[in-house]
């Protein structure tokens, strides 16, 4: 799916449910570091994490949370928990691990809250440099195992080129 392609179904309509059930915004400074990470992680075309023979791995949806990592955070973190808890019950996904890990892989709007609410946590402001958003990423959020700092840059000016910024 291309950047546009992407920010029109699956991003606009996320932030509109998050906004809608929680009140949480997505302002373009989080808009571009969320389309940035989906394009690190599933590079727009990955619902569920390939591995290199081609069976599914652990990470599911377009920004590839774990169940035991960033999906355990956004359901135990005090600042994200209260607002997943009524995203889960608006899309009658129960609020636990497991289930919200297999409902994101094909709902859109949860992935897309699950994601910026994990951001929510962070407690540095939204990230509005290439470096900052990098350590946000990497260092604080998602520390990915096989991180490819060398494709972050591209990205990065991507998701800004998409959002017209």
């Amino acid at each position: 799916m291309t950047a546009d392609e992407f920010i029109r179904k699956v991003m606009e309509p996320g932030a509109s449910f998050l906004e809608t059930y929680t009140g949480v915004t997505s302002p373009r400074p989080a808009r571009r570091w969320l389309l940035a990470v989906a394009m690190q992680e599933s590079a727009l075309a990955h619902r569920f994490q390939v591995l290199a023979n081609g069976a599914a791995g652990r990470a599911r949806g377009w920004w590839q949370f774990e169940q035991g990592g960033g999906i355990a955070g956004v359901l135990r973190h005090a600042t994200s928990r209260p607002r997943i808890l009524v995203c889960c019950d608006a899309m009658g996904v129960r609020a636990e691990p497991a289930a919200l890990w297999r409902a994101i892989e094909g709902n859109d709007l949860l992935a897309y809250a699950c994601a910026r609410l994990l951001l929510l946590t962070d407690p540095g402001p939204v990230p509005e440099t290439e470096g900052a958003a990098w350590a946000c990423y990497a260092d604080r959020l998602w520390r990915p195992g096989k991180p490819h700092p060398d494709k972050w840059p591209g990205n990065w000016d991507a998701a800004g080129a998409a959002l017209g910024l």
